[in-house]
């Protein structure tokens, strides 16, 4: 059966005009879900342990006897770890390291502390230190994610930051053995079989048993953006994601299978997810048209897949790759896939992605797994305004200032003349004050 998916073509004179239909996501918050978050949230705050177990029982349906009894221990953890497949564990162990790696590296190049000394003297700089505590969401609803695991802690444990605590949902009390795998390789030092919108306010305010923490990161469903957004201000967040996204920009020169399969990839996430082929060759958007109905009825989230194709998905014939190029900045992807012979001739003309992905082998799902770079990605188009999820995310600067008794005699008239300016006599006459010659 043939999908209902669109082809559009930028030489059209309703091309703007249809363009934007399918790039149109309302991101309006459900007043429901904001009231019954904000119920949660309130509740959480006031009553601690006892709220998240009722909440625990309602929602996953675990009754425990307490919030410890929630709480996964080390044991437990590295009994998982022993217990997958070992090609399973080697896998998650590979990963885990070029992650680590990746990250290490992100560390040497923006993560360290610096300071210089000026002319006169005064030394000015900056202190970069670690978070002291992090809360990391791993979702365990529809599906198990380890991959969130390794992309939310590791970046954090590179960063030295001194407690990571791990929140996931076990509904009906089924533990993921992979992600408590995942944990054990990645160094998490806590973690809950607690989720939704209770186990954000258990990290933002903190309970006789879940530990408050200074950020939380990683993607959630409905729930718990609404309670991430909620709580910004009291702790730090990541991100409010949106539907996962993919722009494919091809030469035509990749095989269609492949192409079809990697738009099949983000779309098989859920209904609202988007997956965009952008190409100046029309033959061969047709051909990869072609592989997309020959391919999903052996998808086992075929359903999943078409919903997102025919809702938001399209197959765009541009005049050229440079084209593609441009409106590809317009979108803003979370994910980037250059499928050319000469990815790197299109690369500086690409300004707005989460994630680049760079030549016809580079498939999105190695980033998703394995890489090394994040895959907690912005989505939504804003790429435009902020990066992956990174060592930087778990670290705060401050800046350093020790200004010499000669440096004092530069900078304070300049800083009285200002403060002057600003009405503010006390800021002027604190500088004045230094100034040599000056009555104390």
């Amino acid at each position: 059966m043939s999908t209902n998916l669109r082809i559009l073509a930028t030489t059209a004179a309703d091309f703007d005009t249809s363009f934007q239909h399918v790039l149109h996501w309302s991101a309006e918050q459900d007043h429901a879900i904001e009231e019954r978050v904000g119920s949660i949230l309130a509740d959480v705050q006031a009553r601690g342990d006892e709220a998240v177990l009722e909440y625990t029982q309602r929602f996953d349906g675990v009754d425990a006897p307490s919030v410890s009894a929630l709480e996964i221990s080390q044991a437990e953890l590295q009994a998982a770890l022993a217990s997958i497949p070992a090609k399973q564990r080697a896998a998650l162990e590979a990963a885990a390291r070029r992650v680590r790696s990746y990250h290490e590296r992100q560390l040497e190049a923006c993560g360290r502390s610096w300071s210089y000394r000026d002319e006169d003297g005064t030394l000015l700089g900056q202190k970069v230190t670690p978070l002291d505590r992090v809360g990391i969401y791993v979702p365990g609803g529809k599906a198990a994610y380890p991959s969130s695991v390794l992309m939310n802690a590791l970046p954090a444990k590179v960063a030295g930051v001194g407690e990571i605590i791990m929140v996931v949902p076990t509904p009906r009390g089924e533990r993921n053995a992979l992600v408590l795998a995942a944990a054990a390789v990645a160094g998490v030092d806590r973690a809950f079989t607690v989720g939704g919108a209770q186990a954000v306010a258990a990290l933002a305010y903190g309970t006789k048993t879940i530990p408050s923490v200074d950020k939380i990161t990683g993607p959630g469903n409905a729930y718990v953006a609404s309670a991430k957004r909620r709580v910004f201000g009291k702790v730090g967040i990541d991100m409010i994601a949106g539907p996962s996204e993919i722009l494919v920009l091809a030469d035509g020169s990749t095989p269609p299978d492949w192409v079809a399969m990697d738009l099949f990839s983000q779309a098989e996430h859920d209904e609202l997810a988007q997956s965009i082929l952008l190409c100046p060759d029309r033959g061969y958007i047709d051909r990869v048209k072609e592989a997309i109905d020959r391919l999903l009825p052996d998808m086992p989230r075929k359903d999943v897949i078409r919903a997102s194709l025919e809702g938001r998905g399209a197959l765009i014939h541009t005049r050229s790759m440079e084209e593609a190029c441009e409106i590809s900045n317009r979108i803003a992807p979370e994910h980037l896939e250059v499928s050319a012979r000469e990815p790197h001739r299109y690369e500086p003309l690409l300004r707005h992605a989460g994630a680049i992905f760079l030549g016809a082998y580079t498939s999105e799902s190695l980033g998703d797994y394995c890489a090394g770079p994040n895959h907690v990605l912005p989505t939504s188009g804003t790429c435009r305004f902020s990066s992956p999820l990174g060592v930087y995310d778990f670290q705060k600067r401050s800046s350093l200032i020790e200004v010499s008794e000669a440096g004092a005699q530069v900078l304070g008239p300049i800083a009285a003349e200002l403060a002057y300016g600003e009405g503010l006599q006390a800021h002027a006459r604190a500088a004045e004050l230094r100034l040599k010659g000056t009555a104390q």
